[in-house]
């Protein structure tokens, strides 16, 4: 893939996009708790792209990256996918998914913040404009209207701040791994990282929970909790992360292109409708409008560049 053409990048920011609007439901579908399907999700996606990485010339050398910038890298996987992803699939065990959905999506609002403070890109005012308006037309989107639905007491709080805490330091490991990945490239950045931070995961759950995942044991799991993880691994993990990552580091504004990520909840939405047979509401269809309108804005709009 030709990272270097912006069109193609930001394709390829939207399709991760695609990617995770499918993952909290798959996660939730899998049946496990939040802490064991993080791990299970990041051992299988990691080694999936280290595979992917060993059969792809120019991008087996994953022994270099590591030599050179180890410590970097160590500590990026830790806070950047074992901590985010420990957080985001343990939120899911205290809050619903339409809350955790809804704060996680707050994710390019924490980009343009960090990316300000990190390499002084200054965030404009049409990119706030567009940032509040999409997630408000997200929170709208998800509860109908209801937005009291979003708030919460007791074990809820704790769900909607472990979700926020998966926006802050996912945003942080987009913007601290773009140089690494114009050094090495996405695929063994990627790669490296994700297969850390899975043993990270690995270690971490198991000290924590007395959750010791053994990813030989897959198939010997009910049908739907093997095809759920590893759809949640696979698709959700290997290829969506590849392409978000890959692509936000490639893009020609990082904050501009992590705007996609507002679009989620209208793709999970419009999945919902097309597989589930779900009905979309005139309320939700303004609310699809309100965020589709401001990502175009940030997109297109000749102010927002700034």
């Amino acid at each position: 893939m030709r990272w270097s053409v912006p069109w193609v990048a930001y394709l390829a920011v939207f399709v991760g996009v695609c990617g995770h609007a499918s993952s909290e439901f798959v996660a939730v579908l899998s049946g496990l708790s939040g802490p064991e399907v993080s791990v299970w999700r990041y051992l299988l996606g990691g080694g999936g792209l280290v595979a992917w990485a060993l059969l792809t010339p120019g991008s087996r050398d994953l022994i270099t990256p590591l030599r050179e910038r180890g410590p970097t890298l160590v500590a990026l996987s830790l806070s950047g996918v074992s901590a985010t992803y420990l957080a985001f699939h343990w939120a899911l065990d205290f809050a619903s998914v339409i809350q955790v959905a809804t704060m996680v999506t707050t994710i390019p609002i924490f980009v343009g913040l960090i990316n300000l403070g990190i390499n002084r890109v200054p965030v404009s005012a049409a990119k706030w404009v567009s940032g509040v308006a999409a997630v408000i037309g997200v929170a709208l989107l998800l509860t109908d209207g209801a937005v009291a639905q979003l708030a919460g007491t007791g074990p809820t709080l704790i769900g909607v701040g472990l979700a926020l805490l998966c926006a802050a330091l996912g945003s942080g490991y987009a913007v601290l791994a773009r140089p690494l990945i114009g050094q090495y490239g996405a695929l063994r950045i990627t790669a490296i990282t994700l297969f850390i931070g899975g043993l990270g995961l690995w270690g971490f759950v198991g000290l924590a929970w007395g959750l010791w995942v053994n990813p030989l044991t897959l198939f010997d799991r009910p049908d739907r909790e093997a095809w759920s993880l590893l759809t949640i691994g696979l698709w959700n993990t290997t290829i969506t992360q590849w392409l978000w990552i890959g692509g936000l580091a490639a893009v020609p504004d990082i904050t501009r292109g992590s705007s996609l990520f507002f679009l989620k909840p209208v793709i999970a939405a419009a999945l919902a409708l097309v597989f589930l047979g779900q009905t979309v509401t005139p309320f939700q269809i303004l609310a699809i409008l309100v965020i589709c309108g401001a990502v175009a804005a940030e997109l297109v709009w000749p102010e927002a560049k700034g």
